[in-house]
């Protein structure tokens, strides 16, 4: 048997594939077995300890992780941009795969996941379960209206989906019997996404007032442009805010420039767009609204600013004043306005983390 063993997984719906290697012997075993974490965890309880194990992150989720991390197994989840690829490798399978994993465990090479627990992961579902929702939601609506403007029709006033524009609706005919059940079936989509999307937004209404997260959640709706289903995908999508800095969440976020130096040259280009999408997108649709006037916070605010402690109050007033003077700053200097945006998303995750991170780190010390 081998004295220190590390253990590769290629994990699918239906198999596992596995590769053992023994760095100290040159040792190596592969298995194929079913993609239960029992059947896993057997055979890797055939190998004597220390034993690490690692696999890649993609749909099948944390449940292996979990499972044997709770049988003692050291497991880890590597996050599947990181690995590294050969560029002149063109022969792909799951024993390859399963025995790069290994290599890069047993060099270090492994940029780990985090992994949730099932709470957390809820939460997660929760509100990615609201993004989607919104999305076809617009999806729906835009092909009603791509329908109304192909036959020349046009509704008089400018501000659609009200009670008004939807009764509008729902009296327009068409002569064409197929045209008029596709149009109906638009309309009645988008009104059940409508609703559909008021019942989550219910949801997690009740979910961010009781939940792990909930102090962050009040904390976050502090900074203009944050409410609570932005506050709420920000927190359980990040998670542990702990484990950044106020300069290092923006790099975890992709929203720092790319970039391609070499000796004297230096070149700086597009957003890496890395890490989490959806947090991404949650801060970039925030921004915006520092751009508005602001000379002091509006009801809205005012009310959520006399829920939190003294110390949060004035980092998040702080953050609101500086975050619209940068915008004013790029105004003057007519910098382009994606640009801009995307600048002030990265300085927001920033006060971001200035707010929830103190909270956490004070549950941590209390946990301790």
């Amino acid at each position: 048997m081998f004295e220190h063993t590390f253990i590769g997984l290629d994990v699918h719906a239906v198999n596992v594939v596995g590769h053992a290697l023994n760095p100290d012997t040159g040792e190596i075993r592969d298995h194929s077995m079913a993609a239960d974490p029992a059947v896993v965890l057997e055979w890797v309880h055939r190998f004597d300890p220390p034993v690490k194990v690692v696999y890649e992150s993609g749909p099948t989720g944390f449940v292996l992780a979990r499972y044997l991390r709770a049988a003692g197994i050291d497991c880890v989840v590597a996050a599947a941009s990181k690995l590294l690829r050969a560029p002149g490798d063109r022969v792909k399978t799951d024993r390859r795969d399963a025995r790069v994993l290994a290599e890069m465990l047993a060099v270090g090479a492994v940029t780990e996941v985090r992994i949730p627990d099932p709470e957390e992961e809820a939460l997660r579902d929760l509100s990615r379960l609201r993004s989607g929702t919104a999305k076809d939601l617009a999806h729906a609506r835009q092909h009603v209206n791509a329908i109304l403007l192909r036959h020349g029709i046009r509704y008089p006033k400018d501000t659609r989906w009200t009670k008004e524009h939807r009764l509008w609706l729902h009296r327009q005919r068409f002569e064409e019997p197929a045209l008029q059940f596709t149009f109906e079936a638009d309309v009645e989509q988008a009104e059940l996404l409508t609703g559909q999307l008021a019942r989550i937004d219910q949801q997690v209404t009740v979910t961010a007032a009781s939940c792990r997260y909930t102090p962050v959640i009040e904390a976050l709706m502090c900074l203009r442009g944050i409410q609570i289903t932005t506050a709420f995908g920000l927190a359980v999508e990040i998670g542990d805010w702990t484990r950044f800095t106020g300069s290092s969440i923006g790099s975890y976020l992709g929203l720092v420039p790319s970039e391609e130096s070499s000796g004297q040259s230096r070149h700086q280009g597009p957003i890496t767009k890395a890490g989490n999408t959806y947090a991404r997108k949650l801060l970039i649709e925030a921004a915006w609204q520092h751009r508005r006037p602001y000379a002091r916070p509006g009801e809205r605010l005012l009310r959520q600013l006399n829920r939190v402690a003294p110390a949060t109050r004035i980092r998040a007033l702080e953050g609101n004043h500086r975050l619209h003077r940068k915008w004013e700053h790029f105004d003057e200097r007519h910098k382009m306005s994606v640009k801009a945006n995307t600048a002030i998303a990265r300085e927001l995750a920033g006060w971001c983390w200035s707010l929830a991170a103190p909270l956490q780190q004070g549950e941590h010390m209390a946990a301790a």
